[in-house]
């Protein structure tokens, strides 16, 4: 696997995370009830359901333990903390350069094993992340509140690593 176009894809990711992490920080508890037709669940549980199975994707890939967080030890500060740390989780990851093609097996709640290919947990893994960063970011306008900037843009252009130069004048 190319590392380099991973590595900012993955980095992409977590920003986007904990800068939609620090933005719902800000809600109040009615808010992050808000919930949207067609979305996940409620803006908390669908935050929460996108760290945790974010960890579960980088310990199916490194070994490592995940630290699942509870419903009741939900808190902002855990959830940054959980995504520092797939921030480093997904740096191993990357660093061994996995083979695409070898395959990683999971167990359904019912025993059943099932059989993934390295890059398509690798595609999930950023799927998921954009498919509910998006649904909270749908539910956050639904209150009238302004989505913070998460696209890849913002993230290059945050990195400094996006450069626009004005047209030369007519």
């Amino acid at each position: 696997m190319r590392t380099a176009m991973l590595d900012d894809a993955f980095s992409h990711h977590v920003w986007a995370t904990r800068r939609l992490i620090g933005a719902c920080a800000e809600l109040s508890p009615k808010q992050l009830e808000t919930s949207v037709p067609g979305t996940y669940g409620s803006i908390v549980e669908t935050l929460r359901h996108l760290v945790d199975t974010d960890a579960w994707y980088a310990y199916r890939l490194n070994g490592e333990p995940s630290r699942f967080l509870s419903a009741e030890a939900f808190g902002f500060s855990e959830l940054h903390a959980a995504m520092e740390g797939a921030a480093t989780a997904w740096s191993r990851v990357l660093a061994t350069d996995p083979d695409p093609g070898a395959l990683v097996v999971g167990i359904a709640d019912d025993g059943t094993e099932v059989y993934w290919p390295t890059s398509i947990r690798v595609a999930q893994a950023l799927h998921h992340g954009t498919d509910h960063r998006s649904q909270i970011c749908t539910a956050l306008t639904t209150i009238g509140v302004v989505p913070p900037a998460i696209d890849v843009w913002d993230f290059a252009e945050q990195d400094g690593r996006l450069a626009t130069v004005p047209s030369p004048a007519p």
